[in-house]
């Protein structure tokens, strides 16, 4: 089929694309932050918009009235809410004379968690929908004088095939637990040595005998208060402590995901003498084998709550349900010592200044051999009975 079959479109508010046509293409992948309803959310409560430095500006790919392929994308005015920190690339390109702002970015935004790539209809020809959609950016980004395209935490198998596209891989790594066929909590414990095994028990015995009752809460069970108790944590803890540098979302988008996408969300709640209040609460998100945690807060400082509550419990929902991943979020050195090993997250660029391109490019390829490294030597320090090693593609 010819390219000319083909229409394409751009959109700044997804809600004009219609809802089954997008998660014709989104639903049957492992992620869930690619799903109509969690992209649009992001933008109808005002979290996501052209104001936050987020202007939506979404790829979508036509066969007659058919949508065919889809590319959530922003034009971005910073570097807030991307988890792949890029801040040396702009003040390189400021030195060099060379604007870095404005640029394009697709990613689920301020969602640090594996799995974007371009939404294609199966029984299509995937590889010319692709190179339609890769002509369509660089067309874009020229025209609007962008300086370059970044794709964030990347779906590996899409990035081999965006390699041949002319687009350079940025390795980082995060922390990531794998399910060893565990069958209950007893035997994910077994995995550690002796000294982090008596560690972990202590940790959970601090909080229990702090009085608090842990609970895991899905689904229809949670309510909308729950969700309004959820924003108030979160933004207690960004305010305490900085995450990031931003406070992202509104009110609204935790008051939206009640109505329509409570079927994917996972809260844990430590309650004391009143079961109705909580006193602390992490919030994840599940699909398929996958579990995602995004934020956590409490009211006050309790120990070894947060390890409990935004490691142990949803790792032991997770060995219940099935689950196979628990990505836990961003950052934090300290999730080794509880099996989470650092595990590699990738990142595709292109840049449009031939000179500016030509450094990066060849500033990547020894970072990415300093990242293997990195990521070697912090799985042989695990504390496991078998120390873990996971080997990254260069």
């Amino acid at each position: 089929m010819s390219l000319s079959s083909y229409q394409v479109r751009w959109f700044n508010n997804l809600a004009d694309i219609p809802q089954a046509d997008w998660d014709a293409l989104a639903v049957p992948l492992k992620t869930p932050f690619l799903e109509w309803e969690w992209l649009n959310n992001m933008e109808t409560s005002g979290s996501v918009t052209a104001e936050t430095g987020w202007l939506p500006t979404h790829l979508t790919v036509w066969q007659g009235q058919i949508l065919v392929g889809a590319a959530p994308l922003y034009v971005k005015g910073h570097s807030y809410g991307e988890f792949v920190f890029d801040n040396q690339w702009a003040e390189l390109a400021q030195r060099m004379g060379i604007k870095y702002y404005p640029k394009l970015v697709g990613m689920s935004p301020v969602t640090p968690a594996e799995g974007y790539r371009f939404l294609i209809a199966p029984g299509t020809d995937e590889a010319q929908i692709t190179e339609l959609m890769v002509r369509s950016i660089d067309d874009f980004c020229k025209t609007h004088r962008l300086s370059g395209c970044h794709f964030l935490y990347v779906d590996p198998e899409w990035r081999s095939q965006m390699n041949a596209y002319g687009y350079s891989t940025w390795v980082n790594h995060n922390y990531v637990w794998q399910n060893h066929e565990y069958q209950n909590f007893d035997d994910y414990l077994g995995a550690f040595n002796a000294n982090q095994r008596r560690n972990i028990k202590r940790e959970r015995k601090s909080v229990s005998e702090g009085g608090l009752n842990l609970t895991t809460v899905t689904g229809e069970e949670i309510t909308p208060q729950l969700f309004a108790q959820m924003y108030d944590f979160y933004a207690d803890t960004c305010d305490k402590f900085g995450w990031w540098g931003s406070k992202y979302l509104t009110p609204e988008f935790f008051d939206g995901l009640h109505a329509k996408y409570r079927h994917r969300v996972v809260f844990v709640t430590a309650t004391g003498e009143d079961p109705s209040v909580p006193v602390g609460m992490s919030f994840c998100i599940t699909k398929g084998d996958r579990l995602y945690g995004r934020y956590w807060g409490s009211s006050n400082e309790i120990d070894c709550l947060h390890f409990d509550a935004c490691y142990y419990t949803p790792i032991e929902w997770a060995i219940q349900n099935d689950i196979k991943i628990f990505d836990p979020g961003a950052g934090g050195r300290h999730k080794k010592r509880r099996g989470f090993p650092a595990t590699a997250n990738y990142s595709l660029h292109r840049f449009y200044h031939p000179r500016f391109g030509q450094i990066l490019r060849d500033h990547l390829e020894e970072s990415n051999e300093l990242q293997q490294q990195q990521i070697v030597a912090i799985n042989q320090d695990l504390p496991m009975k078998i120390a873990t090693e996971l080997k990254i593609e260069s």
